[in-house]
C-alpha cells in the first residue's frame, strides 16, 4: 500500500467553507443541506461509533481509512473513507466564478490533455462512465496528471495516486437538481464550481 498524502483530517463534521446556498444555481442550497448535514454528518457518526473504545478511536481519518483497509473492516472503510471523501469534495469546490483556473495548473493541464477544454471533456466523460455510486478524480500518477473514478467509498490515494480535486457521482450528490441527468451536473460543476487554487495547492504539497 502506497498513501499518495500525507494530510492529517479529524473525524468530525467540517464547517463549509462556504455557505450552503453559495454553490447556486449549480448546486442548490437544499440539495447542499442534505448532502452535507445528513449523507456527510451521517458518515461522520457512524465512524465516530466504530472507533469507539478501540486502538483507532482519536486518530485522523486517513489513519483509519488505512487500517480498516488493512484489516478488511468494511463498514469502517466505507464510513470513514466516504467521510474523508466528502471533506475533500467540499474543498474542491467554490462559489461560482470565485476562483479562475491559475497559470501553473492551467499549463499542467494543457500538457496533460492538449487543453482545458480536452480535459473538462474527457472527465466529464469519464465521470459519466463510473458506473453505479462513486467519485471521479484528477489525480497525479507518477508525476502525471490523470482521470480516474473509485467505486462506492473508494480513495485514490490508497494506490499511490495524490488527488487534486474530485466530483462526488453518487446519486444523491445531484438527484435533487438534475434527477438522472449526472452530465449536466458534472459538466456544471466543472465548468463553473471547481477550486482550482486548491487543486493547485494539492499539486504542489
Amino acid at each position: 500500500m502506497n498513501i499518495a498524502i500525507s494530510t492529517i483530517t479529524p473525524v468530525e463534521l467540517p464547517k463549509l467553507p462556504y455557505a450552503e446556498n453559495a454553490l447556486e444555481p449549480v448546486i442548490s442550497a437544499n440539495t447542499l443541506s442534505f448532502h452535507y448535514g445528513k449523507h456527510h454528518k451521517t458518515y461522520i457518526d457512524n465512524t465516530l461509533k466504530l472507533i469507539s473504545g478501540t486502538e483507532l478511536e482519536g486518530k485522523p481519518l486517513e489513519e483509519i481509512v488505512a487500517a480498516a483497509q488493512k484489516d478488511g473492516k468494511t463498514g469502517l472503510f466505507n464510513n470513514a473513507a466516504q467521510a474523508w471523501n466528502h471533506d475533500f469534495y467540499w474543498m474542491s469546490l467554490a462559489p461560482a466564478g470565485s476562483v479562475a483556473i491559475p497559470t501553473e495548473l492551467k499549463s499542467m493541464i494543457e500538457a496533460g490533455f492538449s487543453s482545458v477544454d480536452e480535459f473538462k471533456k474527457q472527465f466529464t466523460t469519464v465521470a459519466v462512465g463510473q458506473f453505479g455510486s462513486g467519485w471521479a478524480w484528477l489525480v497525479l500518477d507518477g508525476g502525471k496528471l490523470a482521470i480516474v473514478t473509485t467505486s462506492n467509498a473508494g480513495v485514490p490515494w490508497l494506490d499511490g495516486k495524490k488527488p487534486l480535486f474530485t466530483v462526488d457521482v453518487w446519486e444523491h450528490a445531484y438527484y435533487l437538481d438534475y434527477q438522472n441527468r449526472r452530465q449536466a451536473y458534472v459538466e456544471a460543476v466543472l465548468d463553473k464550481l471547481i477550486n482550482w487554487d486548491f487543486a493547485l495547492q494539492n499539486a504542489k504539497a
